[in-house]
């Protein structure tokens, strides 16, 4: 892992950081010099010395190491939050891929804090976010008030999600001004997933519907829109997952009256289509995309990490594409779950996808800061301001923690190249030494999971590594027809001890159970 050190003004320009040095200095939060001071400090962003704290407290994973605390707020959940709480694992701090509960026991964060912590507890490199409080950075902003790091982001977005290196401005502004299809180069700027899936839900329905009566004619006006997602091995819907607005909600199968509702007044239809069976995707498109249906659009997840983990085959994702694209069916690909785990950053462009909408999600800023993205392109960009809205989805410093995982992990590409091929190749060693137990092993990179050849052979082995190790796994045994899987997906600072120490660990307890 490669020590990043950069100070505020390396990441944001010397001239924004001179700027508001001066802006401070004027409403006397210090002087000038002072605040420069704070903004141009070297920041390292991952010593030597905090790898070596990490490995040091491998050994007592799974122990008690602290008093923890004893008494500890009761909140005002509702029913069902109250009923899945789990006091023990609440955190009262973390460092790197560890987090230490109220019980006072040190948990190795093997799902990335339910995906999100790409970066683990207490980053070092996130100094820079108090530094850039300390000399008087605004967090909160509006629609109209974007600032300076959060159009820095945007750019920065679409150059990654456009291949274009660092520096380059002349590929970036070709990139920018392009009206060519499928060329992301539009940004929403959104606070949670679920948003981020609903802008482009909305987006891909505005070529249907008039947002407000004074628009002009959507070219598919009076047309059924039809939405394909993936289906579950049951022929339903469970499969998919994109967030929890109700249009999204509706095509996971929820919400059935409403959604059987919208269908029969041909307002809204949403098809499932098998998991990378082409066949039956062609079959799709030839029944929906005609007469007085049109597919409204495609969304998938690389990696259906709420469906077992299960990977789409490259020459899927290819094909998909191919054929959406000869019939204007706009391809959705949500990377709330891969974003940030991949050595592009963006999973789609290992496949060379070229879809018309990605999502972004929490492993950008790290989990620090609620921010998530939709980039689209220019023929997609149909939404007024109010179509879109939302008034606090482009805060400063949540930006800023984007920027600065972006430079750290694009300097880290061979790290998380190598220690996804070490965690695939481990996984898949532990999967064939235990067949009797392990049917096969799902995902890509670090988005993984055991397929197990029962269910209570899952939920043992998932109670198992976290009662004796801490480590936390999830195990996915409720959706419809779905293989009993142990779901992982660690940190990209997890270093090869750290995960030779969970391979460890998972072999340990198959040869016991």
């Amino acid at each position: 892992m490669k020590n990043v050190c950069l100070s505020l003004a390396d990441i944001a320009g010397k001239a924004y950081i001179q700027a508001v040095c001066r802006a401070s200095a004027d409403l006397g939060l210090g002087s000038f010099e002072e605040l420069l001071a704070i903004a141009e400090e070297k920041v390292e962003f991952f010593p030597p010395a905090f790898e070596e704290k990490i490995h040091a407290l491998l050994a007592k994973c799974g122990t008690q190491i602290s008093q923890g605390l004893k008494s500890s707020s009761s909140g005002a959940a509702t029913a069902a939050f109250a009923a899945a709480f789990h006091r023990e694992h609440a955190p009262l701090s973390g460092l790197g891929p560890f987090r230490l509960g109220e019980d006072g026991k040190l948990s190795l964060i093997g799902k990335s804090e339910h995906y999100q912590a790409s970066l683990g507890h207490n980053f070092p490199g996130f100094k820079l976010l108090i530094n850039a409080q300390r000399i008087g950075i605004l967090n909160a902003t509006h629609n109209n008030t974007r600032g300076h790091l959060t159009r820095m982001l945007e750019k920065e977005l679409v150059r990654i999600a456009n291949g274009i290196a660092p520096g380059d401005e002349a590929a970036l502004a070709r990139v920018l001004s392009s009206t060519e299809p499928h060329v992301l180069n539009r940004v929403i700027n959104l606070e949670t997933g679920s948003l981020a899936c609903e802008a482009a839900i909305k987006m891909m329905l505005a070529r249907f519907y008039k947002l407000q009566p004074t628009l002009p004619s959507p070219v598919y006006e009076g047309k059924t829109p039809v939405f394909l997602i993936m289906q579950d091995f049951k022929g339903g819907k469970e499969a998919n997952y994109h967030g929890t607005c109700i249009t999204a909600q509706t095509m996971r199968g929820m919400w059935q009256e409403f959604a059987l509702g919208m269908e029969e007044k041909g307002l809204l239809k949403t098809v499932a289509v098998k998991i990378n069976d082409l066949d039956d995707f062609k079959k799709a498109v030839q029944e929906f995309d005609s007469g007085n249906c049109k597919i409204a659009g495609f969304i998938h997840e690389l990696v259906l990490m709420n469906y077992g983990a299960i990977a789409l085959t490259e020459e899927y994702v290819t094909v998909t594409d191919k054929i959406c694209h000869e019939h204007d069916i706009p391809v959705f690909v949500d990377e709330i779950q891969s974003c940030m785990w991949s050595d592009k950053l963006l999973m789609f462009k290992e496949y060379n996808s070229t879809p018309d909408f990605v999502s972004i999600g929490k492993g950008f800023p790290a989990g620090c800061y609620p921010a998530s993205k939709m980039l689209t392109t220019s023929a997609m960009d149909n939404l007024n301001l109010f179509g879109a809205l939302v008034t606090n989805g482009q805060e400063e410093l949540a930006s800023l923690a984007n920027l600065i995982t972006i430079r750290f992990v694009e300097e880290n590409k061979e790290h998380i190249a190598a220690i996804s091929t070490q965690w695939q190749q481990g996984l898949a060693e532990i999967a064939a030494k235990h067949a009797d137990k392990i049917v096969k092993t799902e995902g890509r990179g670090l988005l993984t999971s055991f397929v197990f050849s029962d269910t209570d052979k899952a939920v043992k082995f998932g109670k198992a590594l976290g009662d004796r190790y801490r480590i936390d796994a999830g195990v996915q045994t409720y959706k419809a027809d779905c293989p009993p899987a142990v779901l992982n997906k660690l940190p990209l600072i997890s270093s090869d001890k750290v995960i030779s120490f969970v391979l460890d660990a998972m072999d340990e307890l198959l040869k016991e159970a």
